[in-house]
């Protein structure tokens, strides 16, 4: 018994000593860990207090095997520079591409950030913010990182502010908001989107090889025309729909942005994302804190589909104006009638809106300036008063005739430009972004207004506001922002030029949020001539935003597939015009995968034509919160087939609605094999039944019922040749 007890004795002291040291190692590489669903960030305090990213990745079975990452790895030598800072500084023992690089007020240019403290805390149900705060052992400067995690969707955002104490302003020469560190990867693979007007996210994937592949805009305004923030990072290999790992990553920033993709010498990927710092970097006075914008990221080990269903998710719950609400589909008069319009014309265009059975008439360019008549876009921009040729009783009249015929009012403005032929331009030369004794630059035919000026934001929002006050029932505003920042000079800033970029779109942001508090809920569509602007920090004042001013249905089909993985339908404006050579019933068929609308002259419709379009509208608002709400899969890619095919499941599975577009005009191209439908139970039986079929046509498919595994393991063919360019299941769970 004594034996027994001496054995049982030591092995609690073994296991006690093992455990001892297990907790010191833990104590002296403090472990820094954010975790949503399914993956984790794993941040390790080293016992020289650097903060360093030891992981990024599925999220680990054991807590305690954080710890051992570390060791598994190949780590650069004392001489090499190559460290896995969470937030690289310049100037220091760094080598690879920095997060931050400063300018003390003495002139030095060095930096280093030594860990201090952390805490984490609940923001809400779901939501946890970790902040880390991180000083300089020599110069009073501070830096604050905040990770904020959404544990149900595995979308993480990251930024940080920055702040001073010394005896004078400090420069900010390079102030990202994230530093990810992606490491255990044999390769990575980029995919990016580049563009311009009409020709918008157009892919482009790439192997990422060694040294810095940068990412960024330099247009001030319309930032995203050429490419945007958005990109994905396949890693070991390319991601498809449904396999791989794939992190999906953007900037909520309406302004300038860089990221760099730095595969450092030991093969592992610095993702360094924010403000652009060319032409930008930024004084900061003592005290003062600078925050950069949030820099968002999702992993998924189960391909692109997965990933955009979780971003979907936190972009309705969290970021998009009423993102969990109804949208408006509307009839716009600017492919019907450009500038050339007058009020009785007009008043036949909101009659046709409740003919085609549309929510609200939009009315677009062209209403406003009497000295200088918007009867083009050369003039007028910045006089936002009523045209009296045009208008002679007002906006106030059309909102009444809008009444009385049973839809909504809404209303075009781009309230940030100016027109040189303007009264604005001749009154308040001050508040126009300009180079002095340089000669004055146009995109358009026009210029930006200086936003980092408050008497500008003063006048912009009252723009807004001047509209709602004399016309209370107005339901909706388009936001159009046609020009990019030539010869950038604010007045305002004098000395201060460099912080012009970013304090431009602060200054933006601050108009819009005075907006929202005062018109919380009207609907708001960003247009910029396209997505030149479109992100997450803009999408928290808009309900939704114009694509492309290309319109062709068959361009939408690659443009709105492009798109949706980073924003759900509901914000994408989709309308059916005369673009392209489709029949309407494809072009209304492409439109309703997104929010729906129509440029069209109602009364050119045939008898037939306005039928079709009548019912599908009909159809789209039965099926409106399918599309909006549910989740999306993407059945058949465009790029590559005869036809494309994409799919939404309502979140209660019992409801699903089938898009399958003809992509290929040559001869005999169309679905060949049956396309296998996904988001379905196996166990269930569902009505597979074609909808939007156009008047005196027989269906492509016979209405059958199906077992979910038979949809999703053999599929159903939509037949989509060039008889039937599109067609359209609706699946109801029977």
């Amino acid at each position: 018994m004594k034996k027994q007890f001496t054995t049982l004795r030591q092995s609690f002291t073994i296991a006690f000593f093992i455990l001892t040291s297990y907790c010191s190692t833990i104590t002296a590489q403090q472990i820094i860990s954010v975790k949503t669903k399914s993956n984790a960030l794993v941040l390790q305090v080293t016992p020289g207090k650097e903060l360093n990213t030891i992981y990024l990745g599925e999220k680990l079975a054991n807590d305690f095997d954080y710890v051992k990452i570390q060791a598994q790895f190949r780590q650069g030598t004392d001489y090499s520079g190559i460290y896995n800072a969470a937030y690289t500084p310049s100037g220091s023992k760094n080598l690879l591409e920095p997060a931050i690089a400063v300018t003390h007020a003495d002139g030095n240019t060095s930096l280093d950030l030594l860990y201090v403290t952390h805490k984490t805390t609940t923001v809400s149900t779901g939501i946890s913010q970790t902040e880390i705060t991180l000083k300089d052992p020599v110069y009073p400067v501070e830096v604050h990182m905040f990770i904020q995690a959404y544990y149900d969707t595995d979308v993480v955002e990251q930024w940080t502010t920055i702040q001073h104490t010394e005896k004078s302003n400090i420069t900010l020469n390079k102030y990202a908001s994230a530093n990810l560190y992606l490491k255990g990867y044999n390769n990575f693979y980029l995919n990016q989107y580049h563009g311009d007007w009409a020709k918008e996210m157009q892919p482009e994937e790439t192997k990422l090889t060694h040294g810095i592949k940068v990412l960024d805009t330099k247009l001030g305004s319309r930032a995203n025309l050429f490419q945007p923030s958005v990109f994905m990072v396949s890693l070991d290999k390319p991601a498809t729909e449904d396999e791989g790992k794939v992190l999906f990553a953007g900037l909520e920033w309406s302004g300038n942005f860089r990221t760099d993709l730095e595969l450092d010498p030991l093969n592992n990927l610095r993702v360094i994302s924010g403000i652009n710092n060319a032409a930008a970097a930024y004084s900061l006075p003592k005290n003062e804190v600078f925050t950069t914008p949030k820099f968002w990221y999702t992993l998924s080990s189960k391909g692109k589909g997965n990933a955009s269903r979780n971003l979907h998710d936190w972009s309705r719950n969290y970021k998009i104006l009423d993102g969990k609400g109804s949208r408006l589909t509307l009839l716009n008069n600017w492919e019907a009638t450009y500038f050339n319009f007058d009020e009785n014309k007009l008043k036949v265009l909101i009659a046709d809106s409740k003919k085609l059975g549309v929510d609200m008439f939009l009315l677009d360019d062209g209403w406003f300036g009497n000295n200088f008549p918007r009867n083009n876009d050369d003039a007028a921009l910045g006089d936002w008063d009523v045209n009296k040729k045009k208008l002679p009783n007002g906006i106030g009249t059309l909102v009444k005739t809008a009444k009385d015929n049973q839809v909504k009012f809404g209303i075009w403005i781009e309230p940030e430009m100016v027109n040189p032929a303007s009264d604005l331009y001749k009154k308040h030369p001050e508040w126009i972004v300009k180079q002095p004794g340089r000669a004055e630059h146009y995109f358009r035919n026009q210029l930006v207004l200086d936003l980092s000026n408050p008497k500008v934001q003063d006048f912009v929002y009252g723009v807004v506001d001047n509209l709602f006050t004399e016309n209370p029932e107005l339901a909706y505003i388009k936001w159009d922002c046609n020009a990019v920042i030539y010869n950038a000079y604010s007045s305002n800033l004098k000395d201060k030029q460099s912080n012009f970029y970013t304090d431009y779109v602060n200054g933006l942001y601050k108009v819009l949020e005075r907006i929202r508090i005062k018109y919380p809920k009207v609907p708001m569509m960003l247009c910029s001539g396209g997505g030149g602007r479109v992100d997450y920090a803009a999408l928290k004042y808009f309900t939704e935003f114009w694509p492309s001013d290309n319109t062709d249905p068959l361009e939408r089909v690659y443009m709105q597939w492009e798109y949706s993985y980073f924003y759900p339908a509901l914000t994408i404006a989709a309308h059916v015009t005369d673009w392209g050579k489709q029949s309407i019933k494809y072009r209304t068929d492409v439109a309703m995968m997104g929010r729906l609308g129509f440029d069209i002259v109602v009364k050119e419709l045939n008898d037939n034509d306005l039928s079709y379009v009548q019912q599908a509208i009909k159809n789209y608002g039965a099926l409106s919160n399918t599309i909006w709400q549910g989740d999306q899969y993407r059945l058949q890619n465009p790029w590559g087939n005869d036809a494309a095919s994409v799919m939404f499941v309502n979140k209660n599975g019992n409801e699903a609605v089938v898009f399958s577009y003809l992509v290929n005009s040559r001869y005999e191209a169309g679905t060949h094999l049956p396309i296998k439908l996904k988001g379905l139970e196996a166990g269930k039986n569902y009505k597979v039944e074609e909808i939007n079929i156009y008047p005196d046509k027989k269906p492509a498919v016979e209405t059958t019922t199906y077992s979910g595994d038979f949809l999703m393991q053999v599929g159903i063919n939509p037949n989509v040749n060039s008889s039937n360019s599109s067609v359209v299941l609706k699946i109801t769970k029977a």
